[in-house]
């Protein structure tokens, strides 16, 4: 006896008016660069599908961006930033740390900083191969921690420690 094929049946002739199939590699999901989610230009407003994106975006080894839920997976496009920095920490050793919109938290590079063209804070991530986009919060929670010197330069205070921030006080908007 045989067995029926498992999982889902593909589908057969052409899509209905107006939508198409989507494949593995061409989604229809994007993330733009305000980091809202949409597909086939239809935003994605339900904030569970939202976090559940948010959470399952990896970076594969060719540097293309994945939702990996479960063992489904599709390639998305990703306009500018991948994640959002929620929040900014300073760990007991003295670090400053970022915690992610994908529920990851890792040290912030101070030398990845940069200020976008709308005056939004970013820094590099995931080993310097993904972009992180700060959130409203977590921007004030960093500038919470900056300090100008005598001579203009900004620098980020964890504990006794000073960092460098390669960002202009102007470029912040100060």
């Amino acid at each position: 006896m045989t067995q029926p094929p498992s999982g889902p049946t593909p589908p057969s002739g052409p899509p209905p008016p107006g939508k198409r199939w989507h494949t593995r590699e061409d989604s229809g999901i994007r993330l733009d660069a305000r980091l809202r989610w949409w597909h086939d230009d239809e935003p994605i407003q339900h904030p569970r599908i939202i976090e559940l994106f948010n959470t399952s975006l990896v970076l594969d080894e060719q540097g293309r961006y994945q939702l990996q839920i479960g063992q489904d997976w599709c390639y998305v496009q990703v306009e500018d930033a991948a994640y959002e920095v929620r929040t900014v920490d300073v760990t007991p050793d003295e670090r400053v740390s970022v915690r992610l919109s994908d529920r990851t938290a890792e040290a912030l590079d101070p030398v990845t900083l940069a200020v976008d063209s709308e005056g939004v804070l970013t820094c590099r991530v995931k080993g310097g191969r993904a972009k992180a986009r700060f959130s409203r919060d977590a921007q004030y929670q960093l500038g919470e921690l900056m300090e100008q010197d005598e001579g203009g330069h900004l620098y980020l205070r964890a504990g006794q420690r000073r960092l460098a921030v390669p960002v202009a006080l102007e470029a912040l908007g100060a």
